[in-house]
């Protein structure tokens, strides 16, 4: 990944994508590249297998000390109900309100299920004694926008009013995703904004997938080979938004694109300096700043997409998780 790309269709000649870290650049030598080819049903089976390879690998009880259970909630009007992992300490206190995060799992907008991602979460139960619960929206191109955003926000909502019962405290929710669920996530704070409700007291948006116009420096330095490189970009977010992708109509879907970011809850972001995802989520950031609201932001030298759940034993992927875990206590007051 350290060629140079001249792309004249968007006027713009960037240099080589910065150099990998080196244990992650290692980790990265013994996977399989991940996210690409088209959008056609024998591609797209193959790559929900991948996705279903990668969640064999992960731990969601945190080595032993969250407890986790499905759950079917009502989805949105006239659209099937949704299914929901709720997972808390295996040694919390019944009855207690615990701090809750509502997380959206990744997977382009295309692949993954409500587990995907979520030793991540996991961590934060076992660490800071939370409850989290994720669900499990209809994916593209099969249920193309506003399927996904409104299956997640319908989820959000029936969250908010059942976080007592769930043994979490309704004053205390953060919403979290990574990847395409990092901008879903991002478009949750706009709609829960815009509709008037529910108010979480902070976002979390790892690795967010925020732009549908694909043109920025660090997404033409992705083209070619790579872990979510900018051709299998633009093929999520077609399968998602079909003609309206790069249009003027912009949908809720892309936050990224968003003009008006005043009255957001607090937001953390991260990315790797060497994704696809890098240059929107800094812009992302600075935008929230622009218009007055609070930000924190890491841009992880040498990062891939993913690479804290990919190579999680690396020592940036190991900073990476603490600075969430300590943004998160202190958001929580913890």
């Amino acid at each position: 990944m350290s060629h140079t790309t001249d792309v004249a269709a968007e006027g713009q000649r960037v240099g080589p994508l910065p150099p990998l870290d080196g244990q992650v650049a290692a980790a990265l030598a013994n996977l399989a590249a991940l996210g690409t080819g088209s959008n056609s049903p024998t591609t797209m089976a193959q790559r929900r297998v991948r996705a279903l390879r990668v969640l064999q690998l992960e731990d969601l009880t945190a080595g032993g000390a969250v407890e986790s259970r499905d759950i079917t909630v009502p989805g949105p009007a006239g659209a099937p109900d949704l299914t929901m992992l709720v997972a808390r300490p295996a040694n919390a206190q019944r009855g207690a309100a615990l701090p809750l995060v509502y997380f959206v799992h990744g997977g382009g907008m295309t692949v993954g299920d409500r587990r995907l991602g979520f030793s991540v979460v996991a961590e934060w139960c076992a660490r800071l004694g939370l409850v989290a619960t994720s669900v499990e929206y209809r994916l593209a191109p099969e249920h193309p926008y506003p399927e996904p955003v409104e299956d997640c926000y319908a989820g959000l909502r029936w969250v908010f009013e059942h976080a007592t019962e769930l043994g979490g405290d309704p004053e205390r929710i953060v919403i979290a995703g990574s990847s395409a669920g990092g901008g879903l996530t991002a478009s949750l704070a706009h709609l829960a904004r815009d509709r008037g409700g529910p108010a979480p007291i902070g976002q979390v948006l790892m690795c967010p997938m925020l732009d549908d116009r694909n043109n920025l420096p660090s997404t033409l330095q992705m083209s070619g080979p790579g872990i979510w490189n900018r051709e299998a970009n633009g093929q999520g977010w077609a399968a998602l938004l079909g003609d309206r992708v790069g249009g003027p109509d912009v949908p809720a879907a892309a936050a990224g694109r968003a003009t008006d970011l005043t009255g957001l809850p607090p937001a953390f972001l991260d990315v790797g300096s060497a994704e696809t995802m890098r240059d929107e989520a800094v812009a992302y950031a600075s935008a929230i700043w622009a218009a007055g609201g609070q930000a924190e932001l890491h841009v992880w030298p040498g990062g891939f997409h993913g690479f804290d759940l990919l190579a999680p034993d690396t020592a940036i992927s190991r900073n990476a998780r603490e600075a969430r875990i300590d943004w998160l206590r202190r958001l929580l007051g913890l």
